[in-house]
C-alpha cells in the first residue's frame, strides 16, 4: 500500500512526522519499505502564463516565448516543446533556479535569441508516474506568480507499506488513519465531508445474481449525460500519482480515488455497450474475454463474472472487459460495487497471469458494509466534476451469505498470560473500541463483535495480538524462557541424511538442491508413474508438475554444465518426492530420496593417463561403498531392470532382502537428447527410509591360522545371475569360507549355447587351526554340491 503523508494527515486530528508515522506504522505491525520525496529537490519554480509564442528566426524546432510569472516584465524563454503556445500556464524555471540533479538555470542564449529561464516538464522536475509529452500545461484558474512547490503542495513524502495479506482492512487512507489514530490515542478522523446525489430519474439497471455464495452484496446505478472532455482536477491527479496510480480518465481516477480512500473497488461500464441487465455468475468453459489491455483470455468454469444477457463483460473483483469499457466518447454509464467473498477471487488473477488494485483487496476481504457509501462518495465527485443525471441506486442483497458477525471472549487471564504483564481494564477496553470493535465487559472478561472489516479477527488470541500491537512490542516486558532440556537419543545403528551426504562428498560428488516442481513432459520422460500431481497455479508451464524422483533436476543441472562445457559431472541430491497415494495422508506419499548421477571422463585429464569415460560400474562401485556402510552386502540383490529411461541391459532394481530400495543404469539415448546431454550419463537413486538404520558393528576376531584360496569355474544356465551364486553359498554358514569373489564370465566358444562359464574363488581359514587338504576339500566339495543341486552347475 503505496499513499501521500498529506492526504493521510487530512484524517488525523493531531499532526506527525514522517519519522513518526513510519515508526509507528511499522512497530504496530505494517512494515513501512520505502519512504520517497513526491518530486525532486528545485527550487526558484514559479507559475507562469505564456503571453507570447513565435518562432524562432534560426530553427524549426524551437519557440521563443515571452512569460509573466507575476513580475514587472515579462520573461524571453526559448522552448522547444511542441505543445508552447500562447495563453497556456506553465511551470517556469527561473535564472538562479536548481533542479534536480543539480541542473543550474542560467541566463544564456539559444541560436542568437535570448533566454532567461526555462518551461518545465514533469520529469524534469522528478514528477513521475505522469504520461506527458512536452511541458506541464496547468489548469486556467492556477494563480501567476505561485510558488510551484507549493500550489502542487510538494513538500510531501510517499510512504510505502508492506502489509501482511491478513491486514486488508489497511488498504486504503482510512484504514491507515484509523491505525494511526488509535496508536496516538486520538478517538475521531476528519472524514471528508460530501452530500448524496440525488436521484433525478427512476431509471434502474436490474440485476440478476446466479451465483448468490460469490457475490452476496452488489450495487448499480445509472448515470448519463456525462461530460468526459473534461480533465481530472490537479488535487485528483496527484493524489494517485503518490500512490502510485496513473490518470486516465475522469471516471477510471473517481473509481480509483474511491478505492485508495475507502478500500472499495468498484467498475464502470458504457451504459449504451451492457444489453438487458447485469448478470453475475461463473463463467462457461472456454468463454472468452478481451481485456481493458487487450489481452484475450479463455476463461474456466471455476471464474467468476459479470455478464449481460450477451457476453461477459469482465472477471468479477479482477478485471473489465474493453468491450464495455468506458471512452472519452462515452455519455452514458453504468456504475456497479460489489462485495465479493474472498474464496470466490484467491487465485483467480493468478490463473490468468494477472494482478490489480481491485483483486489485490477483494481476495483479501473488503467491508460488506462499504458498498452503499463508495458508490455515494463515486457519485458526488462525478457529480462535481462531470455533471451528469442519476438514477436511482438498485441494490441486490442476500444477507444469508455476507459473512456473519463474530463474538469472542477474550479472558484477562489469557491476555496477561500470554503477554506477560498485567493490564488495566480500561485499557484493554478502549484498546478494542478504538480499532471498531462493539466491547462488552464483564467477570474478568470482554465479548467482542468483530467489525465487518477486519477479516483476520477469528479466535481470542487474534484480539490479544491486537492488543499487543497497540500497547507496542517493545513496551512489553522480557524475561527468559523456562525451557527444560533433554539430550536427544543418539543410537549407534542411527544413521543421518548428513552422513550419508559426507561419504559422497568424500568420493568426490558435489550436492546441488533443486526445485521439487518440474517440467511435466520432462518428468513424465524419466518416471515409472505418469500420474503425477500437477500444480493449479504454477510459476510456470516447466515449473508445473511436483517430482516423483530426482532424476529431472539432477538431468537439468548436468545439461546445464555440458551445455558451459564442463563435461565431467558428479552431482548428488537428497530430497522429498511426491506420489499420489489414497492411503497416505492427504493422498500424497512424501519420502526422502538419495540421487547420485556421473558423466564425462573417470578422471581430471592429466600427462600420464589417457582419457576413458565413466562407466555403469564406476557408479556401482561408489553405490556400493555407500550401501556397505549401512546394510549387509549378503542382503543386497542387483537385479536386471526394464525402465523406459534407462538403457536396456545395462540397468538394475536394487533390492534390499525382498523390498526394493533403489535402482541404478546408464541414462536411455532418448532421453539423452531430449535433455541435450553430451555424455554418457549414469544415475542411482536410493530410498533413505532404508538406509536409517545400520547393523552395529560387533568384535571379530582376526584369524592367526593360514588362508587358504581356490579357484573355482562352473557352467551355469545363463539366466542365472551372478549375485545369485554369492547369495546361495552364503546361506551354507560355513564359516570358514570369508570371502567369494567373482572374476570372470565368459559366453560363447566351448560353452554350450544358453549357459555361461562363471569363475569365482573361495577364501577359507579357520580361527582355531591351521587347515588340511582334506578339510578344505571337503569345504569345497560341499560348495559345488550346493550349486549342482540348486543351480545344475557343473564343473568347467
Amino acid at each position: 500500500m503505496k499513499f501521500s503523508q498529506k492526504w493521510v494527515q487530512e484524517w488525523l486530528t493531531f499532526e506527525t512526522s514522517t519519522n513518526e508515522m513510519t515508526h509507528q506504522l511499522t512497530m504496530a505491525g505494517l512494515e513501512v519499505d520505502e519512504i520517497a520525496p513526491v518530486a525532486g529537490d528545485f527550487n526558484k519554480v514559479f507559475v507562469g502564463e505564456v503571453v507570447e509564442c513565435s518562432q524562432h528566426p534560426n530553427a524549426d524546432k524551437l519557440s521563443v516565448t515571452k512569460v509573466d510569472i507575476g513580475a514587472d516584465e515579462t520573461l524571453d524563454i526559448v522552448c522547444g516543446a511542441k505543445n508552447c503556445r500562447k495563453g497556456i500556464k506553465v511551470a517556469v524555471a527561473t535564472v538562479g533556479a536548481t533542479l534536480p540533479g543539480n541542473f543550474k538555470i542560467k541566463k544564456t542564449k539559444l541560436r542568437g535569441e535570448p533566454s532567461e529561464g526555462m518551461l518545465c516538464a514533469f520529469s524534469e522536475l522528478g514528477i513521475n508516474n505522469i504520461d506527458s509529452e512536452g511541458i506541464i500545461e496547468l489548469p486556467l484558474d492556477a494563480t501567476i506568480g505561485q510558488d510551484y512547490r507549493e500550489y502542487l503542495s510538494l513538500d510531501d513524502k510517499t510512504i510505502e507499506v508492506d502489509l501482511t495479506p491478513n491486514r486488508s482492512d489497511c488498504l486504503s487512507i482510512k484504514g491507515i488513519a484509523r491505525e494511526l489514530s488509535v496508536l496516538n490515542n486520538s478517538n475521531k478522523m476528519n472524514e471528508p465531508a460530501f452530500t448524496s446525489v440525488k436521484d433525478i430519474t427512476d431509471e434502474a439497471f436490474d440485476i440478476d445474481v446466479l451465483s448468490v455464495e460469490d457475490c452476496p452484496k452488489i450495487l448499480t446505478r445509472v448515470v448519463k449525460n456525462l461530460d468526459l472532455s473534461v480533465e481530472s482536477p490537479t488535487w485528483l491527479v496527484e493524489k494517485l500519482r503518490r500512490s502510485g496510480i496513473r490518470s486516465i480518465d475522469p471516471i477510471v481516477d473517481i473509481t480509483n480515488y474511491v478505492m485508495l480512500l475507502l478500500g472499495q473497488p468498484m467498475h464502470a461500464y458504457d451504459l449504451n455497450k451492457v444489453d438487458d441487465k447485469l448478470i453475475v455468475r461463473k463463467a462457461k468453459n472456454d468463454e472468452t474475454l478481451i481485456t481493458l489491455d487487450e489481452k484475450e483470455l479463455k476463461l474456466k468454469d471455476n471464474t467468476l463474472v459479470i455478464a449481460d444477457t450477451k457476453k461477459v463483460l469482465g472477471i468479477a473483483g479482477v478485471f473489465g472487459g474493453k468491450d464495455s469499457g468506458v471512452q472519452k466518447e462515452t455519455k452514458d454509464i453504468l456504475l456497479e460495487v460489489a462485495f465479493f467473498n474472498p474464496d470466490s477471487i484467491k487465485g483467480i488473477a493468478r490463473q490468468y497471469n494477472l494482478h490489480t488494485d481491485a483483486s489485490h483487496r477483494f481476495e483479501r476481504g473488503v467491508d460488506y458494509n462499504l458498498q452503499e457509501k463508495a458508490m455515494e462518495y463515486a457519485c458526488f465527485l462525478i457529480n462535481e466534476i462531470c455533471g451528469g443525471t442519476f438514477g436511482v441506486v438498485n441494490t441486490y442483497k442476500n444477507s444469508d451469505y455476507l459473512p456473519k458477525v463474530e463474538s469472542i471472549l477474550v479472558r484477562k487471564e489469557k491476555i496477561c498470560k500470554l503477554l506477560g504483564q498485567n493490564f488495566e481494564d480500561t485499557f484493554i477496553t478502549n484498546t478494542l473500541e478504538s480499532l471498531g470493535f462493539d466491547v462488552e465487559y464483564q467477570n474478568n472478561a470482554w465479548l467482542v463483535q468483530v467489525p465487518s472489516w477486519r477479516f483476520d479477527i477469528a479466535i481470542e488470541a487474534d484480539l490479544i495480538e491486537e492488543i499487543a500491537r497497540i500497547y507496542g512490542y517493545d513496551n512489553l516486558p522480557v524475561s527468559q524462557p523456562n525451557v527444560t532440556m533433554k539430550m536427544k537419543t543418539y543410537r549407534e545403528s542411527d544413521v543421518s541424511i548428513d552422513d550419508i551426504k559426507n561419504i559422497l562428498v568424500d568420493r568426490g560428488y558435489n550436492e546441488v538442491i533443486t526445485y521439487s516442481f518440474v517440467d511435466p513432459k520432462k518428468q513424465e520422460l524419466v518416471s515409472d508413474s505418469k500420474d503425477f500431481m500437477l500444480l493449479p497455479n504454477p510459476i510456470s508451464v516447466e515449473m508445473s508438475a511436483m517430482r516423483t524422483n530426482l532424476l529431472t533436476g539432477l538431468l537439468n543441472t548436468v545439461s546445464y554444465n555440458h551445455s558451459r562445457q564442463q563435461l565431467r559431472t558428479k552431482f548428488f541430491e537428497t530430497g522429498l518426492v511426491y506420489i499420489k497415494d489414497q492411503k497416505a495422508e492427504n493422498n500424497v506419499k512424501q519420502n526422502t530420496h538419495i540421487g547420485a548421477v556421473i558423466s564425462g571422463n573417470k578422471n581430471i585429464e592429466s600427462w600420464d593417463n589417457k582419457p576413458e569415460l565413466v562407466d555403469f560400474y564406476d557408479l556401482k562401485g561408489d553405490l556400493e561403498s555407500l550401501l556397505n556402510c549401512y546394510l549387509d552386502s549378503n542382503n543386497l540383490n542387483f537385479v536386471p531392470a526394464d525402465r523406459d529411461y534407462l538403457h536396456p541391459g545395462q540397468s538394475a532394481d536394487i533390492y534390499l532382502n525382498d523390498i526394493l530400495i533403489g535402482f541404478i543404469g546408464v541414462i536411455h539415448p532418448k532421453v539423452e537428447k531430449e535433455f541435450d546431454l553430451k555424455s554418457k550419463t549414469i544415475y542411482f537413486e536410493l530410498e533413505y527410509e532404508y538406509l536409517k538404520s545400520k547393523p552395529v558393528m560387533q568384535y571379530k576376531a582376526i584369524s592367526k591360522f593360514q588362508s587358504n584360496k581356490r579357484d573355482l569355474c562352473i557352467i551355469i544356465p545363463e539366466n542365472i545371475l551372478a549375485n545369485e551364486i554369492i547369495s546361495s553359498i552364503s546361506t551354507l554358514k560355513i564359516s570358514e569360507i570369508q570371502n567369494i569373489n567373482i572374476f570372470d564370465v565368459y559366453k560363447g566358444e566351448g560353452v554350450p549355447a544358453g549357459t555361461k562359464s562363471i569363475a569365482f574363488n573361495l577364501h577359507i581359514q579357520s580361527l582355531t587351526e591351521t587347515l588340511d587338504d582334506t578339510a578344505i576339500n571337503h569345504y569345497v566339495d560341499t560348495v559345488l554340491e550346493h550349486l549342482k543341486h540348486n543351480f545344475n552347475a557343473i564343473l568347467r
